[in-house]
């Protein structure tokens, strides 16, 4: 199964405050990128993966706000395929009654944006809101929304900031958006330091040149099992996404460069990543469902010997089927934009 563990819906764009809102459509008027994150928008988007996480976002000091409710209420539309967020400011007077209603609307972690709400990731009074989410097993998401307002303390998004978090709360899931873009070398640092402590993909996954260098990082540094798939819906769609990754190694064709491992991207693609965050929710049942049936459904492959006039030998997959025929297992499927294969804030 494929989750994307990025996506954002909102039901109009001023939602994201009045600056936000203004700085994305002059960006989209010059590049065109997607301004749609309507939930009809979304549902077309997610039509090539099982499963999406729908973040929330609320940001006190820019105006910026997607209610709670309005997440939930879309996730629960379709909880076989959506979990929600929720979007907490850490700076406001009410977060611990706000975290503690998301829970009873059945959102399943907590989002927040340092930069945009103006605080230090170890600032005591968000300390409080982390210490909650590690009562409550909610997994904490780290985002940072572009582009950037001239009111984001830029200082306040560095991924090494949370790294004392992470050692004050070391049961916390936490994930990193971007893999922590500009600053991925110190985001990587920090996934190896800690064990529950992750990064996504989105925004990364469609800047292919980046992606190749964050990959080869991520691989040298042994924390390739840390990264998780994601898109940054509506920024980029979650094809695109799963497209740029599977053609990665597109820069190394015919050089000396090195490559990545088709394998540890399909891994990355393929993960589990509710499991990794601790998430039980119908979504999370349904892809451990899928997953059990899966094993069982993989045929036994069996290697012959041929005569040497062939160069290499050939495998028959044996299936229990009537009539002989093998039915596809996982590794058979094709690495398009589809199920296999298949735009951040």
């Amino acid at each position: 199964m494929i989750i994307d563990l990025h996506t954002h819906v909102w039901a109009n764009l001023d939602q994201l405050g009045p600056e936000l809102a203004a700085r994305r459509r002059r960006h989209a008027a010059g590049n065109g990128a997607q301004l749609d994150a309507s939930p009809a928008a979304h549902e077309r988007a997610m039509g090539c993966v099982d499963g999406a996480v729908v973040l929330g976002f609320r940001a006190d000091r820019v105006g910026a706000r997607i209610p709670n409710e309005f997440i939930a209420g879309f996730a629960a539309k379709d909880p076989r395929r959506r979990v929600g967020i929720a979007g907490i400011d850490p700076m406001s007077d009410d977060v611990l009654d706000e975290i503690d209603a998301a829970v009873g609307m059945g959102l399943v972690g907590v989002t927040v944006s340092p930069a945009s709400q103006g605080f230090h990731p170890a600032h005591s009074e968000a300390m409080r809101v982390y210490e909650r989410c590690a009562e409550l097993a909610l997994p904490l998401f780290v985002t940072m929304e572009e582009p950037l307002t001239a009111a984001a303390v830029l200082e306040f998004a560095r991924p090494g900031a949370w790294d004392e978090v992470a050692r004050a709360l070391p049961t916390l899931p936490m994930v990193i958006s971007q893999v922590g873009h500009p600053w991925i070398d110190e985001a990587l640092v920090l996934v190896g330091k800690h064990d529950r402590v992750y990064a996504d993909l989105s925004g990364v996954a469609t800047r292919p040149w980046q992606l190749y260098n964050t990959l080869l990082s991520a691989s040298s540094m042994g924390v390739m099992d840390k990264l998780l798939f994601g898109s940054g819906f509506p920024n980029f769609s979650p094809t695109r996404a799963i497209e740029s990754v599977y053609s990665v190694n597109a820069y190394s064709h015919g050089t000396q460069l090195p490559s990545i491992p088709r394998s540890a991207l399909r891994a990355i693609i393929e993960k589990d990543s509710l499991a990794c965050l601790g998430i039980n929710s119908e979504m999370a049942a349904v892809q451990r469902e899928d997953r059990e049936e899966h094993a069982l459904e993989t045929p036994v492959v069996e290697v012959v010997r041929v005569p040497e006039a062939i160069e290499s030998p050939v495998e028959i997959a044996s299936s229990p089927d009537a009539d002989g025929s093998a039915e596809p297992g996982p590794a058979d499927r094709g690495s398009g934009p589809g199920r296999d294969g298949g735009e951040p804030l």
